[in-house]
């Protein structure tokens, strides 16, 4: 088939392209075979299909790999490439297939939804089409249910009455958020807190040290007080997160909150006692059936538990929130935590960037207004007051001030830059004086910015490991190692090339050894550090969870996570247990989520790909807790990555 434009292609002319694109690496051989499938399907039953709703099916499938729940055909029409993100890196021209663009040319929406009219495999909506096309979007028939049924959950939700007793929940307010007389600024927590009490759902969301485990553990505190009023007390509670490295994460920051509630709630502290900092995976909670996508808890075998909080919410794509949602009991309440500016779910969907698409503005009403003035002492500033605010907007806050940056840090001036696409503001940043914000400029990938990125930030766990624990503690001494390996992080925003993951990994072997830093090997090796890829529930380790290789005192190999049951307490593996881990001197953004290093590098790839989004940028950047380098290759790099966001298609989850 030529490159010319085709405003009609013969189903030939469809498979050759299809055939192309798998070749050239821009489609899954899955979504090729999802449209071969559904032009069989339509033969046998002697009705045959349109070539477009073939292609149309490929690439609806190929969307859903991409994290999009549907393909809107308008937005496909005025920029196909774009949309699609064919080709997915920067190529020489002549050597493309035919582009998405060039085979749609001529064509309009009104053509495309002729040709996607077929009962046997196109529906309006509900039935048992594999393809669902409503609002002019085509979806995947599952992602299409996951979104009603989202929908329906929420709204049911929204509307369900919660008994509050307002007196009764401004005072034990006031106990836990004591109001500084000359204080000027809003308390977000208190507001946050206050919300959230009077509603079955509730989503908090800021950026990194804006304090949402504060803000729940004293939510958590205000729930079980107010159940002992009404007499449900003590009340059921849950907390999980999407990995195991989040839920880790969240389980050592509940616990260090729960003296200082317990301290501030005086003869009302025993309530705590039914806050309990066992948080675990939202797999494990819903209860994971092998070989199967159901879940063990659903709508008709409830989860037993009256509040459920979900932390690292941005990561739970649409699958997940639906199985949740279906699995919650009535009457249960739902929290949601996260920070709406962090890469979505790796999964299709990006609920908790829907849902807060009108945070920055609040649209709290007149009416909760004066309600929260009432019972936290908050004046809400008047630029978050609006008439038209919906009652999801009534339930959900954003927390405004870091406490981890301040107006003077610069990773929080940076990340703020970047999150308002002010990209002159980066490039500043960037160059300017700021001690926790290095920019290494690389002219090719055989920079040695990145072998000293290398040495200097893995020398001191791998010095560590060498000298051996101290005493016969060994347990101890790999604590140490695994602290060590957490102060430095190398990120990358993908995969392969010499920019990537793969790149980065096989340079750092190659350069720690050349040091002595490294032990001898081909797979394992002393100083090895590994990220666990997928959950086993055998070992009790979960998908993100990271550990290092240490020889155990017979000098055998083994490798050490952090137990996650046994707060200081590490866990030996034997290597051969171990079938889905990788190498982890570098690591995708997208794998670092709800991980924190004291020093993050990110290195942007020295071509500009769809990937590279304002989203990823932020999310490397915030991983950094007192230290952040960025390595690119150019300009042009840099503002793509700024000025282009992340942009997941789906249809709106609440009315």
């Amino acid at each position: 088939m030529s490159q010319s434009t085709m405003s009609l292609p013969t189903m030939n002319d469809v498979f050759a392209v299809l055939d192309a694109w798998v070749n050239a690496g821009w489609i899954r051989s899955l979504d090729r075979a999802f449209a071969r499938f559904l032009c069989d399907e339509a033969e046998a039953a002697q009705q045959p299909a349109s070539p477009w709703l073939v292609w149309l099916a490929a690439c609806v499938s190929h969307q859903g790999g991409r994290g999009h729940v549907c393909l809107a055909l308008q937005d496909l029409l005025q920029d196909a490439d774009r949309v699609l993100a064919l080709p997915p890196e920067h190529e020489q021209r002549e050597q493309l297939p035919l582009l998405p663009s060039q085979l749609l040319a001529g064509c309009t929406v009104e053509a495309l939804q002729q040709a996607l009219q077929h009962p046997l495999l196109v529906a309006a909506g509900a039935g048992a089409t594999p393809l669902v096309l409503e609002d002019g979007r085509l979806y995947l028939r599952r992602f299409w249910q996951y979104e009603q049924d989202i929908r329906t959950a929420l709204q049911q939700r929204l509307q369900q009455p919660v008994a509050l007793e307002d007196s009764q929940l401004a005072s034990v307010l006031q106990q836990l958020f004591a109001r500084e007389a000359q204080r000027e600024t809003t308390d977000w927590q208190a507001i946050a807190c206050a919300l959230a009490a009077r509603s079955a759902v509730a989503v908090i969301t800021g950026g990194p040290g804006t304090g949402k485990t504060t803000t729940v553990v004293k939510l958590l505190a205000v729930l079980q007080v107010q159940a002992q009023h009404s007499g449900r007390y003590p009340l059921n509670i849950r907390m999980a997160a999407p990995t195991g490295k989040a839920a880790a994460r969240l389980n050592e920051s509940v616990s260090r909150q729960l003296d200082s509630v317990r301290a501030l709630l005086g003869a009302q502290a025993s309530v705590v006692d039914h806050i309990h900092a066992d948080v675990c995976t939202l797999h494990r909670l819903l209860g994971t059936i092998p070989g199967s996508r159901k879940f063990r808890h659903h709508a008709n075998q409830p989860l037993p538990a009256d509040v459920v909080v979900v932390d690292e919410a941005s990561m739970v794509d649409i699958e997940m929130m639906a199985a949740l949602l279906q699995a919650l009991k009535p009457g249960a309440r739902l929290v949601l935590l996260g920070d709406k500016d962090q890469l979505a779910s790796v999964e299709a969907g990006a609920v908790l960037g829907q849902l807060c698409q009108r945070a920055d503005e609040a649209h709290y009403t007149p009416a909760t207004a004066q309600w929260l003035q009432a019972v936290t002492g908050e004046t809400v500033p008047a630029v978050y007051v609006s008439g038209s605010g919906s009652p999801l907007d009534q339930s959900i806050t954003m927390l405004r001030h870091s406490h981890r940056f301040g107006a003077d840090s610069g990773i929080g001036q940076l990340a703020r830059a970047v999150n308002a696409g002010d990209l002159a503001a980066v490039q500043a940043l960037l160059q300017g004086n700021a001690a926790d914000v290095q920019h290494a400029r690389v002219g090719s990938h055989d920079d040695a910015a990145i072998d000293r990125l290398l040495l200097d930030g893995y020398r001191p766990c791998l010095q560590c490991l060498q000298a051996g624990p101290d005493a016969a503690d060994r347990d101890a001494w790999a604590m140490d190692v695994l602290r060590l390996q957490a102060g430095f992080q190398l990120l990358c925003a993908v995969r392969n090339g010499d920019w990537g993951v793969a790149g980065i990994n096989l340079r750092a072997e190659k350069i720690l050894r050349s040091k002595g830093l490294l032990g001898n090997g081909t797979e394992w090796y002393a100083g090895r550090p590994v990220i666990v890829t997928r959950n086993d529930y055998g070992l009790g380790l979960m998908n993100g969870d990271m550990g290092i290789t240490l020889p155990d005192a017979a000098g055998q190999l083994r490798v050490v996570f952090a137990d996650s049951d046994k707060p200081g307490g590490v866990r030996w593996v034997l290597p051969a247990r171990l079938t889905d881990v990788d190498t982890v001197f570098a690591m995708t953004v997208h794998k670092s989520q709800g991980s924190e290093f004291s020093h993050t590098a990110l290195v942007l790839p020295d071509n500009s790909s769809p990937v590279l989004t304002r989203e990823l940028l932020y999310t490397g950047i915030t991983r950094a807790a007192t230290r952040f380098t960025l390595v690119d290759s150019s300009d042009d790099v840099l503002r793509d990555c700024v000025q282009r966001r992340v942009q997941r298609e789906g249809g709106a989850l609440v009315g």
